[in-house]
């Protein structure tokens, strides 16, 4: 094994991002839509669906741990995380599939099934990106190296989040005409296979350099213990909570607040500039192409609020992955720590911005959710390289590595942060009122309007705290990046 930190190629990146690229196939559509497909599709009302999620994803969160002890111990010939992305691809795709299918088994028997779908499909969703996000770790000890790795993953990640948000909610259109429930299960099925073969192809273009140390004997109950003794695990951890809760509950509202606040006749008059109408003389080969994924409104203009939150997701998502693309060349002059600062701070402030704008704000709605994608994309992978800057802080200061624990338990607050946004989110909505498919009150849009602006902002304030406490500066990470390669040149040959 080489001695020194490696070098990554332009390809070996590319295919590691295709895996979280297919992992956002799900991830984005949980965080987007499942809310939505659970109230208004499947029929559930707001309130059990949000405790759906929540008993879902806090089993994903418990379960993500163990998976991190298990992928310590997995020893094979192609590394001990590499195989656990091949392994789940062909279950998860079967899970995609089944978790979004609407069964005739009445109401109680609709969310038995929700329950148990949602339950499996987060449990291959642990057995495959814990491993997948702590490759991060052993693939190269280049603290630059990582930053762009994680670059290179969150642009596929943006292309992949782009893909979902801008055209699931079409697909289902096209593909049901009129039937949500089979629109639903024909758009995962095309995911699916999409997931499959990006999966296959990560497992075949990456490698793991970075081992530990022979010597070092499996003692989880140490390695667990010293979690609470590592001060940057501890304000990762919670930031990754506070992040996710804000993720899931503003990402899972965002639909209604096109769907119900959105005033829709200067949305379709915006939408109508951007060539999205069906009016005479826009026919020709663009036209035919929006067509093809459901991005026309139709004659009867139900369906101009999916149509307003697609392009929405699409033109953020091209905002973002501008973003990401400048967070390496920021990190390396300035560091992950004060680029993750300001980045979250200014996203706060663009978020809550939206409590004031009116419904027919259209232009100012979109310009808004922009300078938010902007300021908050080149945190995305910044925050992914950081994790690895804390498996290493935790080999430098205990000297023993504990890759896949300490992502597990980063995991395990990611996981219970979407449960509690997800949670936080439908009772919010059952709070004010919200009943689906129908006028809502003013009571219930203030609720919407709250839970994508006000409410998020307040946990993205403790994001921003926790950043204040986490100590690994630039010069610290560089230093333990050089003492980390001598130690490793004593057993690595």
């Amino acid at each position: 094994m080489q001695l020194k930190s490696e070098k990554l190629s332009i390809g070996e990146k590319i295919g590691y991002s295709l895996g979280d690229g297919a992992a956002n196939f799900v991830f984005m559509t949980m965080i987007l839509f499942q809310l939505n497909f659970y109230t208004d599709t499947l029929g559930i009302s707001a309130g059990v669906a949000g405790a759906l999620l929540l008993i879902g994803r806090f089993w994903d969160a418990f379960f993500d741990p163990m998976m991190g002890t298990l992928a310590d111990r997995t020893n094979t010939r192609w590394g001990k995380f590499r195989p656990w992305v091949l392994w789940t691809a062909v279950p998860w795709g079967i899970m995609m599939v089944m978790a979004y299918s609407t069964p005739d088994w009445g109401y109680t028997g609709k969310i038995i099934y929700a329950l148990l779908t949602n339950i499996i499909l987060m449990t291959l969703y642990s057995a495959n990106n814990t491993p997948y996000s702590a490759m991060t770790a052993v693939m190269t000890g280049d603290v630059n190296e990582r930053t762009s790795l994680s670059s290179y993953r969150f642009v596929a990640a943006m292309v992949a989040q782009l893909i979902v948000g801008g055209f699931t909610l079409p697909l289902v259109a096209k593909f049901g005409q009129g039937d949500t429930a089979k629109g639903w299960q024909l758009t995962m099925g095309l995911w699916a296979l999409i997931c499959l073969v990006a999966f296959v192809i990560t497992f075949l273009s990456t490698k793991e350099r970075i081992t530990p140390d022979p010597k070092q004997k499996s003692n989880p109950k140490e390695d667990f213990g010293n979690l609470l003794k590592n001060g940057p695990w501890v304000a990762m951890f919670i930031l990754t909570l506070s992040h996710f809760i804000v993720l899931a509950m503003r990402g899972g509202t965002m639909f209604y607040y096109f769907q119900y606040f959105v005033d829709k006749d200067s949305l379709y008059q915006f939408l109508s500039g951007a060539g999205l109408t069906s009016a005479p003389g826009t026919e020709g080969l663009w036209y035919s192409l929006l067509n093809t994924f459901g991005l026309i409104i139709d004659e009867t203009k139900s369906n101009v609020g999916a149509v307003g939150f697609s392009l929405l997701n699409m033109s953020s998502q091209f905002v973002t992955v501008v973003g990401v693309a400048f967070s390496t060349y920021l990190s390396i002059r300035f560091g992950k720590k004060t680029i993750a600062i300001i980045g979250f701070s200014l996203t706060t402030a663009f978020m809550a911005a939206f409590i004031l704008l009116p419904a027919d704000a259209i232009w100012a709605i979109f310009i808004t959710d922009w300078l938010r994608a902007l300021t908050y994309a080149p945190t995305i992978p910044l925050i992914w390289a950081m994790f690895a800057d804390v498996v290493d802080y935790a080999e430098w200061k205990f000297k023993r590595r504990a890759t896949g624990i300490i992502y597990a338990t980063i995991l395990f607050g990611l996981k219970t942060g979407l449960s509690l946004g997800g949670f936080l989110a439908g009772w919010l909505l059952f709070f004010y009122g919200y009943q689906a498919n129908t006028v809502q009150t003013a009571e219930a849009l203030l609720g919407i309007r709250m839970t994508i602006s006000v409410y998020p902002s307040v946990f993205f304030g403790i994001v921003v705290a926790c950043l204040f406490f986490y100590t690994i500066t630039k010069k610290l990470n560089l230093q333990i990046q050089d003492e980390l390669a001598e130690r490793r040149k004593q057993f690595q040959v």
